[in-house]
């Protein structure tokens, strides 16, 4: 190569340097493209028929390939180039810059595959998804942490390899006082969310797909990010709360340890309708219904008003949607089972026979009386 390089340059020693340079430089540039082109078809046309796994891998690390081949390309370039010191070392220099966010972007790369690949055993759509949403959101938490401490750590070593900022940080860190105070304040927010986040990850008060009753608003946790946690509302509103929230707030989880949950069916009847009817009424409404897992099933009166009995009835379903959904039916096909069969049992005002012949008689005579 290095023949090739001083053969070279004795045919073109009338140019001038910067052109051979740049010439050198973006033939490298150029070939590597090629290369790592024609390299990548021959890897997607490979994996074509093969799992998935092959097919993402081969697909996320394409743009990372490329970029390593052109920083190795400049690098061989640069060794070769008729440069002057200032240029040389400014371009390794860049070099050396482009290096570290290649290691980052590697690190970044390999963390993401890792993930993927340990959450394939899980599924979100199942219907008991209690262990596969403990391992997302862990993963998912954890990984965008790692991705924030890679960027931290790539920007970090890119600045120190400038004399000048090293130099400012030893300074700093020697006569770090009223400074350091200055900066961990301005950062509070950013670290108080980060450790949130590591506690979240670890404790799990929360996890992707959990219906939530927070600020008195229900819906699902749709996204757990470094900062803030999306919470989709019933009615496709997206709640937006800083991970922080979670730790320091109250709110309820009605899927923490299992995605059943019971519903409760509130109904106010006359005293005279039967209570036995009622119960054999629920349990065929709940064994015709296809929302109903056959675990819960209770009717009682829990109370007496002046005018009617209050009666609950306790319905289960294997998750929160499907609950809300099963309590709804049960109304509907219990209150038309009521009005066909007992309608005297539903709610009405009472009214004595001879309070209303007394008061039909007084109002008789304050009308005479009027007319006298």
């Amino acid at each position: 190569m290095t023949d090739f390089i001083i053969h070279l340059e004795a045919q073109v020693g009338w140019l001038p340097d910067w052109i051979i340079s740049l010439a050198l430089i973006a033939g490298a540039v150029g070939i590597a493209l090629v290369a790592h082109r024609a390299l990548y078809k021959l890897l997607t046309r490979i994996v074509a028929a093969r799992d998935l796994f092959w097919r993402s891998l081969v697909s996320r690390t394409e743009r990372a390939a490329r970029f390593a081949v052109v920083v190795a390309a400049l690098a061989l370039a640069v060794s070769v180039a008729p440069l002057t010191d200032l240029q040389a070392s400014v371009l390794r220099h860049g070099l050396l810059i482009c290096f570290i966010a290649l290691i980052a972007w590697m690190v970044k790369s390999a963390a993401h595959i890792w993930t993927t690949v340990y959450l394939r055993r899980f599924k979100l759509d199942a219907e008991d998804n209690l262990l596969a949403r403990k391992h997302v959101t862990q993963s998912r938490i954890i990984g965008r942490i790692i991705d924030l401490l890679i960027i931290m750590i790539a920007v970090a070593a890119a600045l120190m390899t400038f004399d000048a900022v090293r130099q400012y940080g030893v300074s700093l860190l020697a006569s770090a006082g009223a400074a350091g105070i200055v900066v961990g304040l301005a950062l509070q927010p950013v670290l108080k969310n980060l450790f949130a986040g590591i506690q979240l990850a670890i404790t799990q008060p929360i996890r992707i797909d959990d219906a939530l009753l927070v600020e008195g608003e229900w819906g699902n946790v749709e996204e757990i990010t470094s900062t803030y946690v999306v919470v989709k509302i019933w009615d496709w509103r997206r709640l937006i709360l800083p991970l922080s929230y979670f730790i320091e707030n109250p709110f309820q989880n009605w899927t923490r340890e299992s995605a059943s949950l019971i519903g409760t069916v509130m109904i106010y009847l006359d005293y005279s309708v039967p209570i036995a009817v009622l119960r054999s009424k629920v349990e065929e409404i709940l064994a015709a219904s296809k929302l109903w897992d056959q675990r819960v099933a209770n009717v009682a009166v829990t109370d007496f008003k002046e005018n009617v009995m209050e009666i609950r009835i306790l319905v289960s379903a294997t998750n929160s949607g499907r609950t809300f959904d099963l309590r709804c039916e049960v109304r509907e096909k219990l209150i038309d089972f009521v009005q066909h069969e007992y309608p005297q049992a539903l709610p009405r005002i009472r009214l004595n026979p001879g309070n209303v012949a007394t008061t039909g008689q007084t109002g008789t005579n304050q009308s005479a009386t009027r007319e006298n």
